[in-house]
């Protein structure tokens, strides 16, 4: 068994624990049924909106604003990456930057691009991008910096363009720190979107949390808040996965 797979296990085990002491102490009253609901309501909860058709419009609403944003984020992140990588002392300026950025919480700037961008899905894209894209830098400039100097002379060596070094050399080695930026983005993406639907939003999964919890609608509110916590799993699940087998190529290469 390897380490990552053992890892996985343990994570699951304490997680489906966690889950079960919840339920029980639900059920036995230990949790007051007004301030958390057990687990197995919210999952019925959840399947009761999604099958009623209640969230569909929420759903496309956010995933299409997080995709959007994400995607955006990691071809700008990359790319100031590779800048930041290269020009010496833009890096002496950016590393302060990039250590302190998550400091400040985006999304207080959403008014603000409301403002210049007005209401709809523009300012939570650009919201998105604001809190995704220092991670993929963060994780482009630790990736690059991980390419062994010895490989890039090798490929100068054998005369090998800089599409092919690109491709051969130097994302097979930053591909591991690549991976770890785009799952932090992925998380940075949904949190700020979502953040900047409960706050002024009038659509999107965020509105349909906050619009409930000011309803006292306990069920409502925690399956939603239940279906994009299990999106969230299986979309870094998925990202992880991947990332193991790229890894395992890369050994056997």
């Amino acid at each position: 068994m390897t380490r990552r797979r053992a890892a996985l296990i343990v994570r699951t085990v304490i997680l489906a624990t966690l889950i079960a002491l919840l339920e029980i102490g639900c059920r036995t009253g230990l949790v007051d049924p007004l301030t958390v609901l057990a687990p197995s309501d919210m999952f019925a909860a959840m399947i009761g909106q999604l099958r009623s058709g209640e969230l569909d419009a929420s759903i496309i609403t956010t995933f299409s604003t997080i995709t959007i944003a994400f995607l955006l984020a990691v071809v700008l992140g990359m790319a100031i990456g590779a800048l930041i990588h290269r020009v010496s002392r833009l890096r002496d300026v950016a590393d302060p930057l990039l250590a302190s950025y998550y400091s400040v919480p985006t999304f207080i700037f959403y008014p603000l691009l409301v403002a210049l961008l007005g209401l709809g899905k523009a300012p939570l894209v650009v919201l998105g991008i604001l809190s995704a894209t220092p991670a993929v830098v963060i994780g482009t400039l630790s990736g690059l910096d991980s390419v062994a100097p010895v490989l890039t002379k090798l490929a100068r060596v054998h005369r090998l363009s800089s599409a092919r070094t690109l491709r051969w050399v130097v994302l097979p080695a930053a591909l591991p720190h690549l991976f770890t930026g785009f799952k932090l983005a992925l998380s940075y993406a949904l949190i700020g979107v979502i953040a900047g639907e409960f706050i002024l939003s009038g659509t999107g999964l965020g509105y349909a949390i906050s619009f409930a919890y000011q309803s006292f609608d306990n069920r409502a509110m925690y399956g939603a808040m239940l279906f994009v916590l299990l999106v969230a799993v299986i979309a870094n699940g998925i990202l992880y996965v991947w990332e193991g087998r790229l890894a395992r190529r890369r050994s056997r290469g």
